[in-house]
């Protein structure tokens, strides 16, 4: 997190079909050879800088650590004053800055290169119901029907995407709420297949290639301001169970100060929001997602943690 907020950008490059993002190498410790983007970003020396709008990215950062996941990417929010940088980089706007993972596996096909495995809703239904790699499995990691994912990791992100309302990848049609006339799933007829099982995709289903059997979470900003009664239930669709580090948070009733203590180590994200004032809110909506998923599954709450907050 220190490397990405503080790191001189040495050498940018665009991001194809995405317009506002800018991959960046950053300077490493007290290296002084020319710097090389291609050889940089293979050793993890590269972040995505990305619009102002994608600033809950760190905010989904931190619940990912605080529920003990892990899978999302580190990001950090960042003013930027480097002369390589366009001027609506460097206005004083505070950007998210995510870590470029130099071995996430992408599809060749051109269309579909934002996943590692081209997965349909009826593919991943199914594949649920085998529970791969389980003990109480027949079926093995890697070997049709099964992909290289172990079961519960498709737990951590149903989990990680219902309190985040991240729609994008399991449910980029919107078919589990009814959207408003401008969600892009609208504006792009996406909406329209949900009478069509088959045809619904999943998108953003990554893995790195040292771990194949983990996913990685890209793309986590979700919306922190998605109504109550527009909930996407159907992001836990099939999901028989979910990860007991993060239940015990979401139980202890202690995620608001977890966060709050965490997103309070990122000064530049914290003072961005309006410090405690601007996210109290924010961690509320999120609390109240997490108590909702615990009253669909019958567990209790606990009472015992006290309201405290960073000042």
């Amino acid at each position: 997190m220190k490397w990405l907020a503080n790191s001189e950008v040495v050498t940018k490059t665009r991001i194809p079909a995405h317009g506002q993002i800018l991959r960046v190498s950053l300077l490493a410790t007290q290296d002084t050879s020319p710097s090389d983007l291609k050889r940089d970003c293979s050793d993890g020396l590269c972040g995505l800088i990305k619009r102002p709008s994608d600033l809950y990215e760190v905010l989904a950062f931190h619940l990912d650590r605080v529920l003990g996941l892990n899978r999302s990417l580190p990001a950090v929010a960042r003013k930027f004053n480097s002369p390589l940088l366009p001027y609506k980089y460097t206005n004083g706007a505070a950007r998210p800055i995510v870590w470029w993972v130099p071995d996430i596996q992408h599809l060749d096909d051109a269309n579909n290169d934002q996943n590692s495995f081209a997965l349909g809703w009826l593919q991943y239904q199914s594949l649920l119901q085998q529970r791969c790699g389980m003990a109480d499995s027949r079926a093995a990691l890697g070997i049709a029907p099964c992909l290289s994912v172990l079961h519960t990791e498709w737990a951590k992100l149903a989990l990680f995407d219902f309190l985040l309302q991240v729609h994008d990848r399991l449910d980029r049609y919107c078919c589990g709420f009814q959207p408003d006339p401008a969600e892009p799933c609208m504006e792009e007829m996406l909406h329209d297949k949900c009478r069509n099982p088959a045809e619904l995709v999943l998108v953003h289903i990554l893995i790195r290639g040292s771990e194949p059997s983990r996913l990685v979470f890209i793309d986590n900003a979700g919306r922190p301001h998605h109504p109550e009664a527009k909930l996407n239930f159907r992001l836990l669709e099939g999901i028989d169970g979910f990860p007991e580090t993060a239940v015990t948070v979401l139980k202890s009733g202690c995620l608001q100060n977890m966060l709050l203590k965490s997103l309070y180590l990122d000064q530049e994200f914290w003072e961005s929001q309006g410090g405690y004032p601007g996210l109290r809110h924010l961690l509320q909506v999120i609390n109240r997602r997490g108590q909702i998923l615990l009253l669909m599954n019958d567990v209790p709450m606990d009472t015992g943690c006290r309201s405290i907050h960073a000042s």
